[in-house]
């Protein structure tokens, strides 16, 4: 890489903006350069680099060999996103780096890097909440306007928002306890299948019987827009035990059934849940309405169709960017700082790497803290 500093003034100039991207929230380490310009926004290199093999054996992500991964590979991945955009440091604009929230010491390690790239280049450095990366990525593949309702559905954080703005967001809802793909990954260690437990359990389900067991819909009965799915994994393992009782182990028929039940019953309370979040932001008369949904399990294709219904059904645009996007990358953080820096929000290196770091920061914190990080 060529780290020679660069004769710029401490903020870029209008008009286009290059900027790198770094994000080590959890368990991918990834790099990536995007650009704006007349012509609108571009991808020039997104490189993800995935730790799944080093915490396989565990079960799930583990905190302190995270950290070490990332520390061992993210220059790695800031050189090969440079490479293939064919770009030198030299030709950024900024740098931005997911600052929180997240697992700590991969934060830490991401943060480390891109002070020393930037006190290096003298590049202006944004520390970007990776939530607000997730939020914005419908803006940088289809040009959102706002504003927009979300639903961000991953494995650490499941909220309905009202984007309003780049920096202006409105909880409607959120889990209390498990996220959607935590618990995705729970109900795969229950049932032996592979991790990351969304993939795994959407394959299985595509041969079951969705309403073979009566699982419960979490919440449903209550007004509002908050989400449960604790119960509902644990209606899983109840389930689950009296098969193994009954059968004297869990047959494929059974793993089935029950992964397509338990995929049908977060599908319906998110589908549900999003009906009502629709309601109170179609109140706001938006000329463009849309329903967007962005997070890693957005990639699963049942829930995106019974979302898409639902927008149907109520008179709005469905938006789900491509699964490259949707799960943990950098070039949503690239673009998170582009946006920061087109609305001219003030730029400020001093920033901390933090666990939680909520979008609205007006409404009460969500309760409990994920596997896959710190809920906001």
């Amino acid at each position: 890489m060529n780290a020679t500093k660069p004769a710029r003034p401490t903020l870029p100039l209008p008009g286009s903006l290059t900027v790198l991207g770094i994000e080590s929230s959890c368990d991918d380490t990834a790099a990536a350069v995007v650009r704006h310009g007349g012509d609108g926004a571009a991808i020039l290199s997104n490189v993800v680099m995935d730790q799944g093999t080093l915490h396989a054996a565990f079960g799930g992500v583990v905190p302190e060999i995270a950290a070490r991964a990332h520390a061992e590979k993210l220059d790695l991945a800031v050189e090969a996103a440079l490479d293939t955009a064919g770009l030198a440091l030299a030709d950024l604009d900024a740098i931005a780096v997911t600052a929180g929230p997240g697992l700590i010491g991969g934060v830490l390690a991401g943060v480390m890097l891109a002070r020393g790239l930037a006190a290096a280049t003298g590049l202006p450095l944004l520390g970007m909440n990776h939530l607000a990366g997730h939020a914005l990525t419908p803006r940088l593949t289809d040009g959102l306007g706002f504003p927009y309702l979300l639903l961000l559905v991953s494995g650490g954080h499941c909220q309905f928002l009202l984007v309003s703005g780049v920096d202006a967001y409105t909880r409607l809802g959120g889990t209390i306890d498990d996220a959607p793909g935590e618990a995705f990954d729970k109900v795969a260690r229950l049932l032996g299948l592979a991790q990351p437990g969304g993939p795994a359990v959407e394959a299985e389900a595509a041969t079951g019987d969705p309403v073979r067991f009566a699982l419960p819909r979490p919440l449903l009965d209550r007004p509002g827009c908050d989400l449960s799915f604790s119960g509902l994994k644990t209606a899983v393992l109840r389930a689950r035990d009296g098969l193994v009782a009954a059968h004297g182990g869990l047959r494929r028929s059974d793993r089935a059934d029950l992964c397509a039940g338990f995929q049908g019953a977060v599908t319906d309370v998110l589908a549900q849940k999003a009906r009502r979040a629709l309601v109170e932001y179609m109140a706001l008369a938006p000329r463009d309405p849309v329903l967007a949904v962005a997070g890693g399990v957005a990639a699963n294709r049942v829930l995106r169709a019974a979302l898409e219904a639902v927008a149907h059904d109520t008179g709005a645009r469905f938006v789900a960017p491509p699964l490259a996007l949707c799960t943990d990358n950098a070039a949503m953080i690239a673009w998170a700082g582009i946006e920061h820096l087109r609305a001219g929000l003030p730029v400020a290196d001093d920033f901390v790497a933090r666990p939680r770091w909520p979008l609205d920061t007006h409404s009460p914190a969500l309760i409990g803290a994920g596997r896959k990080g710190a809920k906001a």
